[in-house]
């Protein structure tokens, strides 16, 4: 019974979190499309050119760079020091992408690191958990669960702290690259720079609720697994 109410209480509460926080993908793609601001942005470098020239303006040239165009997402890997971009060139968006993963690679690498050991070590946890459970070999199913609850509140604190701190300087350093290499006019970075804006309120949220729903997930198929075994 107990396993039901906590279930209850996550899907309503993922509920409410989604009405405030939640933000769809049709609603950032939206924004995001924009011929005009796309052609805007063809006049500035290739993505590693603009990756080079963002790490040059961190001061942290030690980074390898990598452009693959079959990755959706763009990523900085912190066990390997490498930003990995993917195709990208087409939209405005790359030079706030970019920037921002530039911007993780210069973030306090003791966290970085806890973060990529720690969210592999969350994730094989709750899948080891999850099968001992449907084996009928998991004991103290109420303690394995409250390590899961904190293990997820844990894993939920440091991503977003890192996403959080990269999503809003991203916009401030896209800024400051495009006044510096001069290449659009003071009217058009500031169009540029306000749908940044648009983008970064609702891409934060989104985020948010996106890294706290996959821990509430994780929390609410173990309760489950826990009613049926």
């Amino acid at each position: 019974m107990e396993y039901f109410i906590i279930i209850i209480f996550l899907v309503i509460l993922l509920i409410i979190l989604k009405y405030l926080f939640g933000c769809s993908k049709k609603q950032i793609e939206e924004i995001a499309k924009n011929e005009e601001l796309d052609t805007i942005a063809k006049k500035y470098p290739a993505n590693i050119d603009m990756c080079k020239e963002y790490l040059h303006m961190l001061q942290n040239e030690t980074v390898t760079i990598e452009e693959d165009k079959a990755a959706d997402t763009s990523l900085y890997i912190a066990i390997s020091n490498k930003i990995v971009i993917a195709d990208v060139k087409e939209t405005f968006t790359r030079i706030q992408t970019i920037a921002h993963e530039c911007l993780h690679s210069v973030q306090d690498r003791k966290i970085l690191l806890f973060n990529f050991i720690y969210s592999n070590i969350y994730m094989i946890y709750f899948i080891i958990i999850a099968i001992l459970k449907l084996l009928n070999m998991l004991p103290y199913e109420m303690m394995f669960l409250a390590i899961l609850i904190i293990g997820g509140f844990i894993y939920y604190f440091v991503r977003s702290y890192l996403e959080n701190d990269a999503m809003i300087k991203a916009r401030f350093l896209a800024k400051e690259y495009m006044e510096n290499k001069k290449i659009s006019s003071q009217k058009e970075i500031d169009k540029i720079v306000f749908h940044f804006d648009k983008l970064n309120e609702m891409g934060i949220k989104s985020v948010n609720y996106a890294l706290l729903m996959t821990a509430m997930i994780e929390i609410i198929i173990f309760c489950g697994i826990c009613m049926i075994r």
